[in-house]
């Protein structure tokens, strides 16, 4: 966040009309402030080194370091406090898991409308985690087909354990696409009892977000296809 408090945001995407729409989307913004524009993945890391955002706007698809390998570098220094939002033009990219396996904390379609885009920057900033919801279904149909037969990741096992079995309920739910208030619902207690709970578990697996904490409940073997979403 910036001294005025107001995010920082940086744009990534190898067209120059893209970019310039996302900036006057986002300029007009009085708690917003672009930081700067990458039209690659390797500029993209250096500006976040030299600008420290707290949103990068990625674009999957970008000729030489993509998106996906751009997120993954910025992601692994441990001393980043950046949050990236991926953008793409496809209701499915087929590099949607690699992205989130990423780090990235949310993926929106560039048709997305602006209040919806500003409200993403906004709640990935926040800590939340954002995925456009036909990407959330079909992310987790595809992420079971992956998985059907595949044994559980043995070190992602030994992390479950460390969860209080309240906190392995609140995993599941959250792996089934529940948000804080479904949560709540569903076990009678009051959202921010369910916040503090995701908050603790999100600190004892290591994880960044809700993203990760549904691939993880995945790789532990903690759902299976009967977490299957509805297409409804």
């Amino acid at each position: 966040m910036n001294d005025d408090g107001r995010l920082a945001v940086l744009i990534a995407d190898d067209q120059a009309l893209v970019r310039r729409g996302l900036r006057m989307i986002l300029e007009i913004e009085p708690d917003l402030d672009v930081v700067g524009e990458a039209e690659n993945g390797a500029d993209a890391v250096r500006l976040v080194a030299a600008t420290r955002p707290d949103i990068v706007l990625m674009d999957v698809r970008m000729p030489g370091v993509d998106g996906i390998e751009a997120t993954r570098r910025i992601l692994a220094d441990p001393a980043c406090r950046s949050r990236v939002l991926m953008l793409t033009t496809f209701d499915m990219d087929e590099y949607v898991v690699d992205a989130l396996r990423a780090g990235a904390s949310g993926f929106l379609l560039k048709d997305v409308r602006p209040e919806l885009l500003v409200d993403g920057i906004r709640a990935v900033a926040a800590g939340e985690s954002l995925l456009a919801p036909v990407v959330t279904r079909r992310l987790i149909e595809a992420y079971l087909d992956q998985r059907r037969g595949a044994a559980a990741d043995p070190e992602s096992v030994r992390r479950l354990a460390t969860l209080t079995p309240r906190e392995d309920e609140v995993l599941r739910l959250v792996a089934r696409g529940l948000t804080n208030g479904e949560i709540a619902g569903t076990l009678y207690v009051s959202e921010t009892t369910v916040k503090t709970h995701v908050g603790r578990i999100l600190t004892k697996l290591g994880l960044r977000d809700r993203v990760q904490a549904v691939i993880f409940a995945y790789e532990a073997g903690l759902v299976g296809a009967s977490a299957r979403p509805s297409r409804q």
